[in-house]
């Protein structure tokens, strides 16, 4: 299993004014549900940030994600560690198969695959 990319979530109601301020950074959006924002630098694209308010299809909001490239091998290893399973590992109609697991300083990491 690889790590692909790490994106922090930062929590937010002003998404507008995010993407405002980081675009004087350099930042460009790249995807927008409306209840989720990513910008990424389109210099170095897994160079990414993400806002939300909440997240539409899980009990928490996650603090980080960890895309990799086997999903189901990543879920496998933290249940096989005793690491607590947040969100069950299950396919999202935007075309990820994910999963959140708590991190040992009480973190919500939504580790996940796109499809």
């Amino acid at each position: 299993m690889a790590v692909r990319r790490v994106v922090p979530h930062v929590q937010s109601e002003a998404a507008q004014e995010s993407r405002e301020f980081y675009g004087l950074l350099g930042f460009e959006e790249v995807m927008n549900h409306g209840w989720i924002m990513t910008l990424a630098s389109p210099s170095s694209p897994t160079a990414q940030i993400s806002f939300m308010a909440s997240d539409e299809s899980a009990p928490v909001t996650p603090d980080v994600s960890v895309e990799v490239d086997d999903v189901d091998a990543a879920y496998a290893t933290m249940r096989e560690s005793g690491a607590e399973i947040v969100h069950p590992l299950r396919d999202e109609e935007w075309g990820v198969r994910r999963f959140f697991v708590r991190d040992p300083n009480g973190r919500v990491v939504n580790v996940l695959e796109h499809r």
